[in-house]
C-alpha cells in the first residue's frame, strides 16, 4: 500500500523569502525520503486552506498525515487542522514541531552566529515565539527555553509576539533589570515573516536569524509524519 500523503501544514505569510524556504523544507523531506508524496497548505494568509486539501485528498480516497509547520500546539494545530481532518477516514494530524532537542539545537547555533557566547553568564537570551492564547503553546515555547538552558550559562526566558505575556520588548527589559550585560533574542520562528521583522526594534542587543534552512527541521518533520502514520 502506498504511504500517506505528507501534507506539510504551515502558517502561510506574504514575505517571499519566507515562503521560500517553507517550500524548500517540503522539498527536504522529500529529498530525505525518495518517493514521498507531499503537498502544502497553510491555515492562514495564503492558499490553499488545510481543509480544502484535506477534502481534496479524501475525495480522491487517498490517505494523508498532515504536519503542522509550526512550533507550538495551539489554535492553529488544536482548533484549524483539527477540524480539518475530523471526519476524514484515512486522514491523522501530527504533532507539531516543537518542543523537540533539535530545533534547541539549532536555535543555539543561531545564537553562536550571531555572535553570542554560550559560556558567558551575563549574557541573557530571550526565547522569541509568535505566541497564542492557548497555554499549552506558551507551555511548549517554555519547554524549549528549558532545553536550550541546558547548554547556557546566562539566563534564557521566554517573549511573544502577541497574544501571550510578556511581550518581547518586555522581556527584554526585565532581561537587562535582571542584571544582564548583554541580552540576545532567539528568533523561535521557522522564517522571515510579520513577527521575525519586529525583533529588530525589540532593544536587544543582537537578534538570531530563524530556523530555517536546516537539515534537522526536515527530519524533525519526517519523525512527526511516521508517529502518525503509525
Amino acid at each position: 500500500m502506498k504511504d500517506p500523503v505528507l501534507v506539510a501544514c504551515a502558517h502561510g505569510t506574504r514575505n517571499p523569502t519566507g515562503r521560500r524556504l517553507i517550500a524548500e523544507l517540503a522539498l527536504a523531506a522529500r529529498e530525505q525520503r525518495p518517493g514521498l508524496d507531499t503537498t502544502a497548505a497553510f491555515v492562514d494568509v495564503q492558499p490553499p486552506t488545510v481543509a480544502d486539501v484535506v477534502a481534496g485528498l479524501a475525495a480522491e480516497g487517498r490517505r494523508a498525515v498532515v504536519v503542522p509547520l509550526l512550533l507550538s500546539g495551539g489554535y492553529h494545530v488544536h482548533v484549524d487542522i483539527a477540524s480539518a481532518v475530523a471526519g476524514s477516514d484515512g486522514v491523522v494530524a501530527a504533532r507539531p514541531l516543537g518542543p523537540d532537542p533539535r530545533l534547541a539545537e539549532v536555535l543555539d547555533d543561531r545564537l553562536r552566529q550571531a555572535g553570542a557566547d554560550p559560556g558567558d553568564a551575563r549574557t541573557a537570551v530571550v526565547l522569541a515565539g509568535a505566541g497564542s492564547s492557548d497555554p499549552r503553546a506558551v507551555a511548549d515555547v517554555e519547554e524549549t527555553a528549558a532545553l536550550l538552558q541546558r547548554s547556557w550559562a546566562g539566563p534564557v526566558t521566554t517573549g511573544y509576539g502577541s497574544a501571550a505575556q510578556p511581550p518581547v520588548p518586555e522581556a527584554v527589559s526585565a532581561a537587562r533589570r535582571a542584571g544582564a550585560q548583554r541580552v540576545v533574542v532567539a528568533a523561535y520562528l521557522l522564517a522571515p515573516g510579520h513577527f521575525a521583522g519586529k525583533l529588530a526594534g525589540a532593544g536587544a542587543d543582537l537578534v538570531t536569524a530563524p530556523l530555517l534552512p536546516d537539515p534537522r527541521i526536515a527530519a524533525v518533520l519526517l519523525d512527526r509524519y511516521d508517529a502518525a502514520r503509525r
